[in-house]
């Protein structure tokens, strides 16, 4: 397992989106397992949403793990398929602490807020 690791988080004013299909921009943190850290972060505008556009953009952009709000089956599906673990259920944080939490393996996570 490579040591770092590149976390997309969908966000809107700051914080992760509920929505995943409908956010502003995606953080892309690159983290170090081994230290449990953030490293880097990069903010990029995602492709207009349509269906499976965005598993195969946040694949080329080198994503391991979508930390989501909510996410409809089918995506989670595209997602795994291409290699890249989803978790739903993240609460609407920042996303370096959403990133470090996980990192310490202390994401706390509720219900997929999608249903689609």
């Amino acid at each position: 397992m490579k040591s770092n690791i590149t976390i997309a988080i969908p966000i809107s004013g700051g914080r992760l989106c509920a929505h995943f299909g409908h956010c502003d921009t995606f953080a892309l943190l690159e983290a170090d397992r081994d230290r449990r850290i953030v490293v880097s972060r990069k903010d990029l505008q995602p492709p207009p949403h349509e269906p499976g556009v965005l598993p195969t953009w946040l694949h080329e952009q080198g994503a391991d793990l979508i930390i989501a709000g909510g996410m409809g089956a089918r995506a989670q599906n595209l997602f795994t398929a291409r290699g890249i673990q989803v978790i739903v259920g993240a609460p609407a944080d920042e996303p370096e602490r959403l990133a470090e939490a996980w990192l310490a393996g202390n994401l706390a996570t509720g219900i997929n807020a999608c249903d689609h």
